[in-house]
């Protein structure tokens, strides 16, 4: 597993109240970080890990090399209440290096992972500087991750964010992944991405046959969001359900219905029953499109 000292950089500007991650992008944000704070800490017990914030009055430090999850809790807590302004990337990127600079433990490897949800804006922010810093970066042998999400995940934006992350990048040690609005939540997407593949002991191998050797994406196009051979459990559950959606509703199309102006009654039930996985299902057309079987009175013997 990597020995590293992580600086992570989120996102508060005031593009972080918009809602088409839910509940939030900073609420969605938030539970990112401390998927990539437990993968962290969980894959080497002297790995430490810092958060910092992009925005608001200036990029700012709000804690360094820690492993006490309460730290980084407290943090993101107070980057909550400082949403507002616009991000400063090249900025906070450059700081996030000097506090990497100054770890105690200097055989830990340096590694940045990024937060992007609003537009590369201001000065520093054009695709010749960000390569121009990526280079000193990759000189000083800063590892750097980018997420990119909301105005991050524009295809303009992410081109300019991919560039930075190519010049930056030694012996494929840097990654770019985009998360595009949707019901898939950035925490998910990371978990079957590049970024944490090393911190949970997923083989290159196996890693680069499940992404087709993409640098990012939204789940790497997976069915149902989740790549089956990093996280085999959620994705039969999500399989799973969508089977029982489907079937229930090719015995009921139309959905609860009334009969003569009234709706059914839980006696007058007369479809057929079926079990999938040991979950019963009842396709009567009167009642919702997923009922147990008590709720009908029709029962399957075990």
């Amino acid at each position: 597993m990597p020995l590293e000292a992580t600086m992570i950089i989120i996102d508060n500007s005031e593009y972080m109240r918009n809602g088409d991650y839910q509940p939030t992008r900073f609420d969605a944000q938030k539970d990112a970080v401390t998927t990539v704070f437990q993968a962290k800490v969980d894959s080497n017990p002297e790995n430490l890990v810092g958060l910092m914030t992009m925005a608001g009055k200036g990029p700012e430090v709000l804690a360094t090399n820690t492993k006490d999850l309460g730290h980084i809790l407290g943090a993101l807590h107070t980057a909550a209440s400082r949403v507002g302004g616009l991000a400063d990337i090249p900025t906070a990127i450059s700081v996030s290096q000097l506090a990497l600079k100054h770890r105690q433990n200097k055989n830990l490897r340096q590694r940045v992972v990024v937060f992007i949800g609003s537009p590369l804006s201001g000065p520093g922010s054009d695709e010749a500087s960000l390569v121009k810093l990526a280079k000193k970066l990759k000189k000083n042998s800063v590892n750097v991750d980018v997420v990119a999400f909301g105005e991050g995940a524009d295809e303009t934006q992410s081109s300019t964010l991919k560039a930075f992350v190519d010049s930056v990048s030694q012996g494929d040690n840097s990654h770019l992944v985009v998360v595009p609005p949707g019901p898939i939540l950035i925490s998910e997407v990371l978990n079957s991405s590049p970024i944490l593949a090393g911190d949970r002991g997923i083989p290159d191998e196996v890693l680069a046959e499940s992404t087709g050797g993409a640098a990012g994406g939204a789940a790497g196009g997976f069915e149902f969001g989740v790549d089956p051979s990093l996280d085999p459990e959620l994705a039969m559950v999500r399989r799973t359900f969508h089977d029982i959606v489907t079937l229930a509703a090719h015995f009921n199309p139309t959905g609860p219905s009334n009969v003569n102006g009234r709706r059914a009654s839980s006696s007058s039930c007369r479809g057929p029953s079926f079990r999938i996985l040991s979950i019963n299902v009842c396709s009567c057309p009167y009642l919702h499109a997923i009922s147990p079987h008590r709720s009908c009175r029709r029962f399957i013997d075990d």
